[in-house]
C-alpha cells in the first residue's frame, strides 16, 4: 500500500506558541507535544551547525518508537564547499547523525539556488555518501530538472525532492525507493495556507508510495495545520 509520513520542517518556532503549542506549555515539552501528533520531523538545525552527540542522543531518547528524523545536510558542505573537497566534512556529518540509529529516516541535501546543473559534480558527491542511509536531493535551479540528472540520482538511489514552490517546476519523478516532498508555500509566502484543492495533485502523486512529506510554510503555524490536512487527504 505504501505509507507517506507527514510532518513539518522544524518544530521549535516561537510564533507557534498558542497556535500549535497549547498556551502555557513549557518549551521543554514542545517536542513531546509535536511527536504525539506527527511521526516524523525534518531537522533544520543541522543545516546551520552540526548537532552535538548529546543533542542527537536527546532527540532519539525523547522520540517515541517508530518516530523518524529527516536531517538536513550541513550548509558547510552544500553552500560553502559547494559539494567539492568535502570528504572530511561529509564523514563527520554522517558520523554524528548516525547516532540517531534506526530513527534516522533520511538525509536531505538542499543545493544553493545559484548552483547550476553539473551532473559530474552531483554524481561524485552522491558517491561519497553511505548507501545505508536514504538520501534526498533538492535542486533550486530549474536547469537540474532533466532526465539525465534523474538518471544520476537513480544510480545512487537518491530521491529527487518533489518541491511545491513558485521558484521550481512541479516534477513527480521517481528516482529512489522512497519519495521526499517539501512544501515551501506558494507565491513566495511562508504563511501560505494550502487548500485541499491545491494539495489534490500531490495526494494523487504520493498515494501508494513510501516516503516523507514536510511543510516548510511555518508562518502563522500553517505548516502543522497543512501537514494534518495532507495526512487526512492521503488517508481518505
Amino acid at each position: 500500500m505504501g505509507h507517506i509520513a507527514v510532518g513539518t520542517s522544524g518544530w521549535s518556532y516561537d510564533h507557534w506558541e498558542n497556535l500549535f503549542y497549547p498556551e502555557g506549555l513549557a518549551r521543554s515539552r514542545w517536542f513531546g507535544h509535536y511527536a504525539s501528533i506527527f511521526s516524523t520531523v525534518e531537522v533544520n538545525y543541522s543545516f546551520y551547525r552540526l548537532p552535538s552527540a548529546s543533542t542527537i542522543e536527546a532527540w532519539a531518547r525523547k522520540s517515541p518508537d517508530g518516530f523518524r528524523f529527516a536531517v538536513k545536510g550541513s550548509q558547510l558542505i552544500t553552500h560553502r564547499l559547494r559539494l567539492r573537497d568535502c570528504d572530511e566534512a561529509v564523514g563527520l556529518f554522517y558520523e554524528r547523525v548516525l547516532g540517531l540509529g534506526e530513527q534516522l529516516g533520511a538525509v536531505l541535501w538542499q543545493l544553493p539556488p545559484d548552483q547550476l546543473r553539473d551532473e559530474e559534480l552531483i554524481d561524485s558527491f552522491l558517491a561519497k555518501l553511505p548507501a545505508s542511509v536514504p538520501v534526498a536531493v533538492e535542486f533550486r535551479d530549474p536547469s537540474w530538472m532533466r532526465r539525465s540528472v534523474y538518471d544520476v540520482l537513480r544510480r545512487h538511489a537518491a530521491a529527487l525532492v518533489w518541491v511545491s514552490s513558485e521558484h521550481m517546476p512541479r516534477v513527480f519523478a521517481d528516482t529512489a525507493p522512497l519519495v521526499y516532498a517539501r512544501f515551501h508555500g506558494l507565491g513566495g509566502d511562508f504563511s501560505h495556507d494550502y487548500t485541499a484543492e491545491e494539495l489534490k495533485p500531490w495526494v494523487e502523486a504520493l498515494r501508494g508510495k513510501d516516503g516523507y512529506a514536510y511543510f516548510n510554510n511555518d508562518g502563522l503555524a500553517r505548516a502543522p495545520s497543512n501537514a494534518l490536512l495532507l495526512r487526512d487527504l492521503l488517508a481518505g
